[in-house]
């Protein structure tokens, strides 16, 4: 997908990077590869270039799965991921597998419900438990991935808030627009300083 340079308002941690490289990993049925769809359609909403892949395993559920997204202010010339920029990891498998992929001035977002043994790593650190704050804030955990896709939003500005609201409407089953849309806001609300993870290293120091 391509399109004209983007005029749309990011702010975040990763805002002024003019190509960002993305990895979602987690576990079949956490709605990972909609995840990367999503934030893909929010690229192109924000009139940026994107490439989105996906993998996952045998199993629609309990396997791995992943889902690639590289966004660019410029043509992507290599439509596969070198090395990330952010990692959102929602499995403990995900974040020791990919962990290795994240640039030492990434971000790594992951649900710190499950994932108990973060790995080192020299960047930004975001411990989240998305799964809890969904059943709290629409009862259903099938939201979660709504609701993480907001938090990532907010955190580091890969894609603009108003064009991913209009990607999460445009897939999301009719119906349940609603619910998706209080999940969402709740994940834009989050305050990155509240959640940001102390660096292990440091307490030791």
């Amino acid at each position: 997908m391509s399109s004209a340079p983007s005029s749309a308002v990011r702010t975040g941690l990763l805002a002024a990077r003019d190509l960002v490289e993305v990895r979602f990993g987690g576990s079949g049925g956490q709605g990972v590869i909609l995840m990367g769809v999503i934030l893909a359609m929010a690229g192109a909403r924000d009139h940026r270039y994107v490439v989105q892949t996906q993998s996952y395993g045998p199993e629609a559920r309990g396997g791995y799965s992943r889902s690639d997204v590289i966004i660019g202010s410029a043509p992507i010339d290599y439509p596969e991921l070198e090395r990330a920029d952010l990692l959102v990891a929602l499995s403990q498998a995900a974040a020791d597998e990919y962990i290795g992929l994240l640039r030492s001035d990434g971000v790594l977002v992951y649900d710190s419900e499950n994932v108990a043994a973060v790995p080192v790593f020299k960047g930004e650190r975001f411990g989240i438990p998305f799964t809890r704050l969904a059943l709290e804030e629409t009862g259903r955990a099938q939201t979660t991935n709504i609701l993480t896709l907001g938090a990532v939003a907010g955190i580091t500005g890969v894609v603009s808030t108003g064009s991913l609201r209009k990607a999460v409407l445009a897939v999301v089953p009719a119906g349940t627009e609603e619910m998706n849309t209080k999940a969402l806001a709740r994940g834009l609300a989050l305050d990155a300083a509240e959640w940001r993870a102390a660096d292990p290293r440091r307490r030791e120091a």
